[in-house]
């Protein structure tokens, strides 16, 4: 009978389901943060982490930062009703 090997087992297991794996530990993770520190909470540390991801990629692929910027204004303008834009 062959030896049973857990590496070997989990390193088959993410090759074959990497979704499905980081979904699960995502899913454990975001779940686990809601019950310690409370939804709003959990949701303020995300889209921070989220525009850190965004500005650090932009930097990776030396993007102009100010020319994004901009875009990014330009797109939440459309959202705010004309009474309030300068």
């Amino acid at each position: 009978m062959e030896n049973f090997s857990w590496k070997k087992y989990i390193k088959d297991l993410w090759n074959n389901n990497p979704g499905k794996i980081s979904g699960v530990i995502l899913g454990f993770v975001f779940s686990l943060s809601i019950l310690i520190f409370g939804f709003f909470k959990t949701i303020f540390v995300l889209f921070f982490v989220g525009a850190g991801l965004f500005i650090g990629n932009k930097i990776d692929k030396k993007d102009d930062l100010f020319e994004t910027a901009e875009d990014i204004l330009d797109h939440i303008q459309k959202f705010i009703p004309p009474i309030f834009r300068r």
